[in-house]
Order: C-alpha cells, then structure tokens, then sequence
C-alpha cells in the first residue's frame, strides 16, 4: 500500500535528481535514506518505478496521480493560515487561473502567502518545495487534482503529464 511519502518520493525524482543516491534524496526530501528505500520499493510493487532502471514509470504515475489521488490520499483542511502557496495559488496554475478567495496554503511559519490552510501529503513537503520550485510545481499540481473542481483538476492534469513526461516549460 502506497504512502503519502512515496508520492514525494516520485515526484523528486521526476523533478530532476541527476545521479542521486539513497542518502542525497533522504538529505534533499528531510527522510531517512531507510525511509526513500521503503518508498521506492512499495513504487516498484505498485508499478510506478523500475528499479533496475532507477526511474519513475511515467504512464502509471500520470494515470494514479489524475485518477487515485484525491481518493487515496483525502485533502485535510483547517482555518486561515500563514504558509507556502499550493493547487491554483502556486505556478503553474496561478498564472493560469484567478481565484476570488483565498488560495490553499501549506502551513508554515516561513510562508509568506496567507490562505486556507492544506495539509500537504507529507509533513517534509513545504520545507522539500522550498528547496526545488520542480518539486513545488508538480506537488502543487497534485494537490490541485486533490481539492479542484473539474476545470483545475483537468487543467493540472495536463499540466502535470507535460512535465511528467519531461517537457518542463523553459
């Protein structure tokens, strides 16, 4: 059974993590090199990673995450809150789509953004965004296909499959 933790662990690398190790994702993602392990074996038994080829099965992690998503892993939301900017408040999507509320944050005492509070997928998810803004697109387009409606799930969607599929926008 997948983690949320293993979706981070997927998207780091569909990111761009040229020649990682076991130990640098753990350092880059605030993991323990045990915990990326783990991560990436569930991916294999799921059919979202070859290990032998130490890379993400794109066609199966675009259809789980535009389709399972939102049901495997639920949104939790709070009140207002100070954080980092997620689903249509973030890029891509922010300078795609206008909102007239409040965008979904992260909460975090380092954001700058105020919003309605989202829990991320992972507690280590804001601190990894702010470190890789590759990684804080792609997590802040799964969130928009975990709380949108069908116009910003269709659009992260498509969004996310151009990247997953290595056409990131210059």
């Amino acid at each position: 059974m997948l983690k949320p933790q293993d979706i981070l662990v997927l998207l780091k690398l569909a990111a761009g993590a040229p020649s990682w190790t076991f130990d640098s994702l753990a350092h880059q993602l605030g993991l323990s090199a045990s915990a990326i392990h783990r991560s990436l074996d569930r991916a294999e038994k799921a059919g979202l990673y070859d290990s032998r080829r130490r890379e993400i099965r794109s066609a199966p992690l675009i259809e789980f995450l535009t389709h399972g998503v939102q049901y495997a892993f639920p949104a939790t939301w709070s009140g207002e809150a100070r954080g980092r900017p997620t689903a249509w408040g973030a890029p891509p999507l922010s300078g795609q789509l206008l909102s007239a509320g409040s965008p979904p944050v992260w909460p975090e005492a380092r954001g700058k953004a105020r919003g309605v509070a989202l829990k991320p997928l992972h507690p280590a998810v804001p601190d990894a965004a702010r470190q890789d803004s590759r990684l804080w697109e792609l997590l802040a387009l799964v969130d928009a296909i975990r709380i949108g409606n069908a116009r910003e799930r269709n659009l992260a969607a498509r969004e996310l499959k151009k990247r997953l599929n290595g056409r990131w926008p210059a």
